[in-house]
C-alpha cells in the first residue's frame, strides 16, 4: 500500500522478484493510477519470465471511502481478461486492455487511453 508516485527502483525490482519466484502463470497487480503506465513499461522490459500473464489494473475513483468506486469494475474486468489474453504485461481499465508502449493516463479527462487513439 503506497502511492504510486512514490514508486522508487528498489519497490519494482521487488515486484519483479515476487512475479518472478511466483508459481502462478496469471497474475493481476493493483495499481496507482499516477505510474501504472510507467510500472507497466518497467516490468515488460525486465521481465525474464515470459509464460505469465500479466495484467495491472486500477481505479480512477478509490474503492475506499468513495462512493461509487469504479474499482470493482477495473479488478473484474482484470480477472475476466486472465483467460483471454496471451503471456505477456497489460494494462486494463476503463473497460479496455493496452499494451504498455501505448498506454497514457489523460489527467484533463480521469480515463486512460491509447496514445495510437485506438
Amino acid at each position: 500500500m503506497k502511492d504510486s508516485r512514490e514508486l522508487k527502483r528498489e519497490d519494482l525490482e521487488n515486484v519483479i522478484k515476487t512475479i518472478e519466484e511466483s508459481q502462478h502463470d496469471k497474475i493481476i497487480v493493483t495499481h496507482g493510477t499516477y505510474t501504472m503506465p510507467d510500472t507497466a513499461r518497467f516490468l515488460k522490459a525486465n521481465l525474464k519470465r515470459n509464460d505469465q500473464t500479466i495484467i495491472l489494473t486500477a481505479s480512477m475513483i478509490p474503492i475506499s471511502g468513495f462512493s461509487p468506486s469504479d474499482g470493482p469494475f477495473s479488478l473484474g474486468y482484470a480477472i475476466s481478461k486472465l483467460e483471454d489474453l496471451e503471456p505477456g504485461v497489460y494494462v486494463t481499465i476503463n473497460g479496455k486492455v493496452f499494451l504498455p508502449e501505448e498506454v497514457m493516463k489523460v489527467m484533463s479527462e480521469a480515463r486512460f487511453a491509447s496514445i495510437f487513439n485506438k
